[in-house]
């Protein structure tokens, strides 16, 4: 069962001029597949990081200028979530491309790994030497080294860009209104 609006505790409150703040003034598109402001996105997207991930959220749009012979509400709201569901479905392919980077990098690392430590049997501990010493420790660490890329995308990397992509995701359903507020 859906929240109803009043029920939503976690708002997000946006105080525009006009609706032509909300949006990139650069895209020629229709507002309702026109790109936000960056500003406007980065404003938005921070705040709704702020509040519980599972808890709903409402955003606040105060105009001060109510547009003539159009309805904002609509517009804003079905802008706002196309915006972001673009987004999110953006940060979607940007993580299967990251895995896909983590695969390969894995393979890489782990075939020059074994390279590396059949070299080291191959040069054996029979030769005493620093040079080989040397050699041996330096194969070794190396292809520990080689291991590094791909342990930081699944250990680290895929965190931050799962969590960006929940947040747009809850961001492009959540409950838009505007409000007309002669004073800002």
């Amino acid at each position: 069962m859906p929240l109803e609006p009043e029920k939503i505790s976690n708002r997000i409150e946006l105080r525009l001029r006009d609706l032509g703040q909300l949006f990139n003034t650069m895209d020629p598109s229709p507002f309702h597949d026109k790109d936000l402001d960056q500003d406007a996105e980065e404003f938005i997207e921070s705040w709704a990081q702020e509040f519980p991930l599972r808890e709903p959220v409402k955003l606040v749009v105060h105009l001060a200028e109510w547009p003539s012979g159009q309805d904002p509400q609509v517009l804003v709201e079905r802008a706002i979530h196309n915006y972001f569901s673009y987004r999110s479905r953006m940060n979607q392919r940007e993580f299967r491309r990251l895995m896909l980077e983590g695969w390969w990098c894995l393979l890489i690392g782990v075939t020059f790994l074994l390279f590396c430590l059949i070299a080291v049997k191959t040069i054996g501990d029979t030769e005493k030497g620093t040079f080989l010493s040397l050699l041996r420790e330096g194969l070794v660490i190396g292809g520990w080294v080689a291991m590094w890329r791909p342990l930081e995308i699944y250990l680290y990397a895929w965190w931050p860009l799962f969590r960006r992509g929940r947040i747009r995701e809850k961001i492009s359903k959540m409950t838009v209104e505007v409000i007309h507020e002669a004073s800002i």
